[in-house]
Order: structure tokens, then C-alpha cells, then sequence
């Protein structure tokens, strides 16, 4: 898994990096210009004019040292450096030497003029890094306002400048098309809010030491195809149905059995042995159907779930797609939660219940997962002013149930009982359709009752969604995907994945 680091991390990690390589501060920034370079020239020619905007410290250092490489290698460029009042770094004031005479370089100390940047086709972001403590200011925020104001590509250099790393941001922000990262991902980047300022983020490895990245404990993980196959079991020449659990899927309602049908589809994709669907009266025939490799056990009720069935033999309950909340639903709900010795996978319906009916938290068996999207997840532990205080409340919920936390969304998160959290790396803005939240339950549900923990259970599940999602998307494009495409590409998922 990539590791996310705060702001004093990654600096431990380039001094670390400096230290044991070893390796001059200078020549390190030098493999830093040298992978944007190669990330500019694999995506854009020679005949573009390039800006690049420079503060005074490495940031800038950085923003001179690839303006000298893209001017040697025959893109037309020039050079504006911000002197607002800030210090010159020793590596700033080695690349600007460098380049001096190569490059046209205008200073800016007190004021900006609206065309200031207007003849130039891109423009790189270089005020300032990762280590930025408070909002711009002064000169250095006019200078962002008006770059933002430009219809052109802007490209940001390690991070927007304006936006932090590691806590909440205000004040002028630089709005990327993308952003170059060096080795590990921000925070910051994978929150809703900065999208607009990050854009696409891509990695860049610039030879910073791995042996630091593999001593420095952090809870934040980005999490990748690489991890699901380290985690994903292979199966053997005499594994059985008996060997990969049997679940129990309540869900459905008059009206939404669809919802039922999806999460029971994806379960049965995902490998479970034996799965059984809790239907009211109305489902059974679509259910029975829909999915005929799945038993049928029926409601009382003809419209709603009202009851709750036997629970003994199963490995996993999952409950809630399509669901409805009626007092009936409501009451079996509670009743299930009293008598439930399993661990659950609870989504949608049953989330707003336990929302509705706070004392029923404390009954979900510990090793559940919960799958709530941030309405939901805000009816069950109230709002929050930022991402970084949701995070935390999503955190807080995961120890206090000691179970895991999915909040849903671009770069899902999955918070463990230990306080870890990982983000999604799969997935893309096509899922966005009602009925991709019931899939993600049965997978979920599904890989639950193979035996996974919980924690791996939702790693697995939440990647191999989106996977699926992507290979969907790309077949059929993101406009026309549909929740039924998913299931159907999760084979193919698992097969990559593999």
C-alpha cells in the first residue's frame, strides 16, 4: 500500500533521503525536475509555450529546474519569480543561476497586472510545496487569483499552492488541471472539496528512500491493484460450496426489489458458497427468477420485511438494499440486532434506520462493516465543518463499533478498528447511478462470508467494485454505465486481480 504522510513526514523523508543515499539537497531537487520533465514531454509538444511561476523556496527551485530542462530541450519558456517577501532557499538561488541567461525571468514583487500570464498556452504552479502553513497572502494570493482566472492548462508542482497538505484550507487556492506529486499521495487530495484546485493527481518517484517509507507508521493508505493480490486467496483443487460460507441477504420491498436483485447477483459473483435471500411475499417470484442460484426465504409480509427469519447456519447477514422503513421494518430490524451472533454488512435502508434509532448502534456485532454514503453516514454520527473533522468522525465510529467504516465516494475510505484508514484507488464518476451501493453489499456480503476479516473484506470488496466499474466504463462509456454492467464485469475483475 502507498503510504500518506503529513507535511513533517515528508520532510523527515527528503533529509532521510539526503542523509542515506546519500545524495546533495541539489541533486535530489535535480531528480525531481528531471520526472516532471519527463511527465511534460510525454504530454505535451514542443510547439506549446510554457509559463512557470515561481516563489522563492524549493518549490520554485523545482519550477526553475525543469523551465532550464523544457528551454534545453526546445519548448519555448519563460520565467516569472515572485519575491513577496519571502527568503530564498540555497537550492532556489543554485537553479537560478543555472538558468539565468537561458530563460526570460520577470520579477513580480508587488503587484500583478490581469494579462500578466496571459501569452502563454500552460503554466506550472511553483509558489509553493507541501510545507505552506497559513492562507496566501499579499502578493503571493494575487498572483494565484489571477492564474485561476486564465483558460489554460495549469499545472501544479507537488501541490497546488494555497492548498494544505494535511489540514483544512481557505484563502486563495491555484486550480490545477493536474497535479504532480513526488513519490506519495497528500491528504488533502483525496478529499471532494479539493478537487477543483488538484484535479488529476498523478505520482512521481524521485528516488526517495524506500526504507523510510517502510519504517514511518502512518494510519492514511492509498490502496491499490497491487494490494488486492496479496490479499485475494486462490482457491484449491478440493475447496467445496461448504467451505465458502453461507449468507443471508435481506432485502427488498414492493417497488425495489431491484435493489435485492443486484446485491444477490454481485454475493453470487463474489464467490460465496451458499446464499439465501430474505424477500417479502411480492419478491419471490422475481427474486426466484431473477437469480435462480439463490434460496428464497419469505417474508410474512407481502410488501416489506417485517420479520426476522431464522438466523442460525449463516456466516454473514447483509441487509438493507432496497429495504423501505416501515415501524415493521423497523421493529425486525431491532430484533435481528439482538439475536445476530455473526457479523454484518449493513447499507442504505438500515443505515437510515440506525440513524433514525440511535440505541440500536450498540448492538451491531463487532467485525460489521457499514457502507453509508456522507448522508447517510452524517444521520448517523451528525455533521462536520471539513473532510479532515468527517475523517476523524469516521475514525472515532470504527474503534467505538470495532467494526470498519465505509464512507463512499471518489477515493472511498475504509476506516478499521484501529484507527488505519485506506482509500480507494478504483472506480470512476459513471458509478453514480442508483443501485451501485446495493452491488457494493453483495460484494461485500459475499467475501464476508468466505472468511475474510472485515477489514479485508471491505479492501477487496471497495476496489473490485470500482475495478469492475472501470472495466464497465471503458467498454460502454461512463454516460451509459449501469449498476447490472458492474456485476457483470466483476468476473473479469477478479480474473485481473487474481
Amino acid at each position: 500500500m502507498i503510504k500518506i504522510l503529513s507535511t513533517n513526514q515528508i520532510r523527515e523523508l527528503d533529509a532521510y533521503t539526503i542523509e542515506h543515499r546519500p545524495i546533495a539537497s541539489i541533486d535530489l531537487m535535480e531528480s525531481a525536475c528531471h520526472a516532471l520533465f519527463t511527465w511534460f514531454t510525454q504530454n505535451y509538444f514542443p510547439t506549446v509555450k510554457v509559463g512557470v511561476v515561481c516563489g522563492t523556496g524549493n518549490n520554485g527551485g523545482d519550477g526553475l529546474g525543469v523551465a532550464r530542462l523544457l528551454k534545453d530541450a526546445g519548448y519555448n519558456v519563460v520565467v516569472w519569480v515572485i519575491r513577496g517577501g519571502g527568503a530564498e532557499s540555497s537550492d532556489f538561488k543554485i537553479n537560478l543561476e543555472r538558468l539565468s541567461g537561458k530563460v526570460e525571468i520577470k520579477v513580480i514583487t508587488d503587484k500583478v497586472h490581469p494579462e500578466t500570464f496571459s501569452n502563454v498556452d500552460i503554466l506550472l504552479d511553483a509558489i509553493f510545496g507541501s510545507g505552506l502553513s497559513r492562507p496566501a497572502e499579499g502578493i503571493y494570493a494575487q498572483v494565484i487569483q489571477c492564474i485561476n482566472g486564465l483558460s489554460i492548462d495549469k499545472i501544479a508542482i507537488d501541490i497546488p499552492s494555497g492548498l494544505m497538505a494535511d489540514k483544512p484550507s481557505d484563502g486563495s487556492i491555484l486550480k490545477a488541471k493536474h497535479t504532480l506529486s513526488f513519490q506519495v499521495p497528500k491528504l488533502a487530495f483525496l478529499f471532494p472539496q479539493n478537487h477543483e484546485f488538484v484535479g488529476n493527481w498523478v505520482l512521481l518517484d524521485i528516488g526517495l528512500h524506500k526504507d523510510f517509507l517502510k519504517q514511518i507508521d502512518t494510519p492514511y493508505y492509498y490502496f491499490t491493484q497491487k494490494d488486492v493480490r496479496r490479499i485475494l486467496r486462490v482457491r484449491s483443487k478440493f475447496d467445496h460450496k461448504g467451505k465458502f460460507g453461507h449468507a443471508l441477504l435481506i432485502a427488498g420491498s414492493y417497488g425495489k426489489m431491484g435493489a435485492a436483485v443486484l446485491a444477490s447477483r454481485a454475493a453470487l459473483r463474489s464467490g460465496l458458497g451458499l446464499l439465501t435471500v430474505h424477500v417479502p411475499a411480492a419478491g419471490y417470484d422475481i427474486i426466484q427468477t431473477s437469480v435462480p442460484e439463490a434460496m428464497a426465504s419469505i417474508d410474512a409480509e407481502h410488501n416489506f420485511f417485517s420479520v426476522c427469519p431464522t438466523l442460525s447456519g449463516y456466516s454473514v447477514i447483509g441487509i438493507g438494499p432496497g429495504l423501505g422503513q416501515s415501524k415493521e421494518t423497523v421493529k425486525a430490524i431491532g430484533e435481528i440486532l439482538q439475536q445476530v451472533k455473526v457479523p454484518m454488512v449493513m447499507d442504505a435502508d438500515a443505515l437510515n434506520i440506525l440513524g433514525a434509532n440511535p440505541e440500536l448502534m450498540t448492538l451491531i456485532p463487532t467485525g460489521s462493516i457499514l457502507t453509508p454514503h456522507p448522508k447517510e453516514f452524517e444521520r448517523l454520527v451528525g455533521s462536520w465543518k471539513n473532510e479532515f473533522e468527517r475523517l476523524e468522525k469516521q475514525k472515532r465510529l470504527a474503534k467505538d463499533m470495532k467494526s470498519v467504516i465505509v464512507v463512499k465516494g471518489a477515493f472511498t475510505s475504509i476506516a478499521g478498528a484501529g484507527g488505519e484508514v485506506y482509500f480507494n484507488s478504483s472506480g470512476n464518476p459513471g458509478m453514480a447511478k442508483g443501485g451501485s451501493g446495493d452491488v457494493l453489499t453483495g460484494i461485500l456480503t459475499g467475501l464476508m462470508s468466505q472468511g475474510y476479516p472485515a477489514i479485508h473484506a471491505a479492501q477487496l470488496g471497495v476496489f473490485l467494485h470500482g475495478f469492475a466499474g472501470d472495466l464497465a466504463g471503458y467498454e460502454k462509456g461512463m454516460n451509459s454505465l449501469i449498476p447490472t454492467d458492474i456485476v457483470e464485469f466483476l468476473p473479469e475483475a477478479f480474473k485481473r486481480s487474481g
